[in-house]
């Protein structure tokens, strides 16, 4: 995965997924964006960006293969954009194994950071690759699920599915 300064979204694809419509975005090779439809970070195209279904072939692929359950890990073309701090804790979060939690304080502990919970946080909210980046792996201390960009219910569906369970 490719690391970069800024966000340079040209064009982007949608994928008919079980949590809904996703958004793909990128510059017509990497992917930069995977955005929810719904949730309180939905993510809708801006009027400089083309809609070109014949981009992001392999990453649609993969991640149609993972809501099916055969797919846990992903290598498509992506780069993430963020700051330093953000980019640590996407990392670490690329290391939360497929159908495991982790709580806030522990990733923050577990990048040096202990105090960092709140900005483990807004890290979290802030990752432009959910879903390969799994943020829907991080809970409460307590265990109990918080706020996700697509939703509670998109959040629970992915742990779900990754479980192989039903209800949370």
């Amino acid at each position: 995965m490719k690391h970069a300064a800024e966000n340079h979204v040209t064009d982007y694809a949608v994928l008919s997924s079980p949590v809904g419509n996703l958004l793909i975005g990128g510059d017509g090779r990497d992917v930069t964006l995977i955005g929810f439809s719904q949730g309180i970070r939905a993510i809708t195209p801006r009027s400089d960006w083309r809609h070109n279904d014949s981009l992001y072939v392999e990453a649609r692929s993969q991640l149609t293969g993972y809501f099916a359950g055969l797919r846990r890990t992903f290598n498509f073309p992506m780069m993430m954009i963020g700051t330093d701090f953000q980019k640590a804790v996407w990392v670490e979060l690329l290391r939360v194994s497929w159908g495991k939690t982790r709580a806030y304080r522990d990733l923050a502990r577990d990048i040096g950071r202990p105090k960092a919970i709140r900005a483990v946080g807004a890290a979290n909210g802030a990752n432009p690759l959910p879903i390969v980046v799994p943020c829907h792996r991080l809970c409460s201390a307590d265990g109990s699920l918080n706020k996700y960009g697509g939703g509670l219910d998109a959040k629970r569906f992915l742990l779900n599915l990754e479980l192989g369970r039903t209800g949370w």
